[in-house]
């Protein structure tokens, strides 16, 4: 059936409300909106769903949430150990719809004999992951779209463990949603049913109290904290999300005293007070929490995203302005924190292990190398980071302390499995009170991290395009380059190129090339240049667009930055004359 034979369907099926086919007659004018929506059904990927908010095959909507359920369900109903009494767990974030359309995959698991467990209001993904695994439940399922813009909303499915999917358990769950093409014959219960329900059961504060329990006890020196706490004041920002709850209590159990949460970003609130991307990586994120913080002369500030997997800090800079750390900048500087406390308080293990995607800095190689300490490199997604730790369970042959990506994800303990933006920023709060208890900021602590191991510099720019022709032309974008190459950038000679999705490694130097499995197959070109600059390039995973990192080093600031902007102006030049 075409997009136009699916949208006609739509229209006049039993199993659309009014109200969607309300939204449809909306459009029938409008061929290329028609088309967007129903030109494919909406991808389900190994972690989920992600997409726009509306009426459509290709949208997020009640239906597409009861479709994805529906093949998450007959999944570990075929595939998990008890899954009936096991159950599901279920969580959802601020944003529009999101409370609807976790109710609607507890409708679907219940109609399918599961039991499921549901928090009773907003809760962030990191406790869901810890709730899965305190409930020895066979899956989760949380309702985001983490920082996405305001019209997106998702569905993510964690494993038994707390952990994104990975193969083959991605495969499987994304061929029995591929299986259902009737809509209308997926297993459902009425909203009454559901509430009469032996199968539900709602998840309350409790809950809360046993995750932050478990995260103070992975604190590294709390009595630090507690010398620190009657003084020590924090700003933090929500950003109306899922991290308000649980990052207050943390902080509250902590000791501190002097927690001021932004006003405007404390409530839920699905269009997060009007920000266009609720990412605490951006800086206008922080312009209600800059004042507060001057007017409460506030030692840290900080924010987490709406499902609270992300945390991001602001600081003041040599010249006395605000600025956002990167999430590399915050990674090395809780790298070299927590290598430094555990040293000093002999609870380093022998066989200590750190994780970092293959894009994030290159520091943290240094930083790991220096203190002789095992670092591993995976793919981009932090589901391959809870498979190496989940591996190490069974086999005790590495001891993970702390693991993360470039786009201020953080996992700073083995509790759970998937990035954590509460426990991570209850040892920010711990970090920054070492570092005022040695008179400095933890901007002053990253100036020294620089001085020790070089002037790392890393930056990452988007290219952004629209739908089903943005798609194609990043496409074409990657295939050039893989097929042409780069023999130089910035002036300086290409001496390796790796092909994650063809798997070879071409050394430039000897012009050979040989095949390279150490990572399985993901759509990523990585250029490494004669001076230790690299150059990395990628399709987003779930948005139309094109990532395109670099790194350099530099014997001081001013020689990084002049790296950084001619490796940047150059190959961006080179993606401008393909697009």
């Amino acid at each position: 059936m075409d997009y136009r034979g699916k949208y006609e369907f739509w229209l006049t099926s039993d199993f659309t409300d009014e109200d969607t086919k309300n939204e449809l007659r909306a459009i029938k004018d409008d061929e290329k909106e028609i088309e967007e929506r129903f030109y494919k059904e909406l991808d389900f990927g190994t972690a989920g769903l992600r997409g726009i908010i509306g009426a459509g095959t290709n949208y997020v909507n009640k239906y597409t949430i009861r479709k994805a359920t529906q093949g998450v369900a007959n999944y570990i109903l075929k595939h998990e150990e008890n899954p009936k009494e096991r159950g599901v767990a279920i969580a959802f974030d601020s944003r529009t719809k999101s409370e609807e359309f976790a109710m609607e995959t507890a409708r679907v698991f219940i109609a399918n004999g599961i039991k499921t467990y549901l928090f009773n209001e907003l809760r962030p993904i990191p406790e869901l992951g810890f709730a899965i695994r305190h409930l020895n439940c066979v899956a989760g399922i949380m309702v985001t779209a983490s920082h996405n813009m305001p019209v997106y909303n998702g569905y993510k499915v964690l494993g038994d463990r707390g952990d994104q999917v990975v193969e083959p358990k991605d495969k499987r769950i994304i061929e029995e949603v591929n299986k259902i093409n009737n809509y209308g014959a997926i297993k459902i219960i009425s909203d009454g049913e559901l509430e009469k329900s032996s199968l539900l059961i709602y998840l309350d504060e409790s809950m809360d109290n046993k995750f932050i329990d478990v995260l103070i006890e992975e604190l590294i020196d709390i009595d630090l904290v507690k010398k620190a706490a009657d003084t020590f004041k924090i700003v933090y920002t929500p950003i109306n999300g899922s991290g308000n709850i649980p990052v207050r209590l943390g902080l509250k159990e902590m000791g501190f005293k002097n927690v001021f949460v932004v006003p405007k970003h404390e409530f839920p609130d699905s269009n997060f007070s009007g920000l266009k991307f609720p990412n605490p990586e951006f800086k206008e994120v922080f312009e209600e929490a800059m004042p507060l913080a001057e007017k409460e002369n506030a030692d840290l500030i900080f924010g987490t995203d709406p499902d609270s997997d992300r945390v991001g800090v602001i600081v003041k800079n040599g010249k006395g302005e605000y600025e956002v750390l990167s999430g590399n900048m915050l990674g090395v500087l809780l790298l070299e924190y927590i290598i430094h406390k555990k040293r000093q308080n002999n609870t380093l293990a022998k066989n200590a292990i750190v994780i970092k995607n293959l894009v994030s800095t290159r520091m943290a190689d240094a930083i790991t190398k220096y203190n002789d300490i095992k670092l591993l490199p995976v793919l981009i997604g932090f589901k391959y980071f809870g498979e190496k730790i989940n591996e190490w369970d069974e086999t005790k042959e590495y001891d993970y302390i702390f693991g993360f990506e470039e786009a201020f994800g953080y996992l700073p303990g083995k509790y759970i499995r998937d990035k954590d933006g509460v426990g991570t920023s209850m040892l920010i709060c711990e970090m920054a009170a070492y570092y005022k208890t040695k008179g400095m900021t933890i901007y002053e602590g990253l100036q020294e991290i620089y001085k020790k191991y070089g002037y790392y510099m890393d930056d990452l720019v988007y290219i952004r395009f629209k739908g089903k022709e943005g798609l194609e032309k990043i496409d074409t974008i990657i295939n050039i380059l893989r097929k042409e190459g780069l023999r130089e950038i910035g002036g300086k000679k290409v001496v390796k190129v790796t092909d994650y999705q063809e798997q070879t490694v071409w050394n430039l130097i000897e012009n050979k090339k040989e095949e390279y499995k150490v990572l399985a197959k993901s759509n990523i070109l990585v250029y490494e240049l004669e001076d230790e600059s690299w150059v990395a390039i990628r399709p987003s995973g779930n948005q139309p667009e094109l990532k395109n990192y670099m790194g350099v080093k530099g014997d001081t600031e001013e020689e990084a930055i002049k790296k950084m902007e001619n490796i940047k102006r150059s190959f961006m030049l080179e993606v401008e004359k393909i697009n």
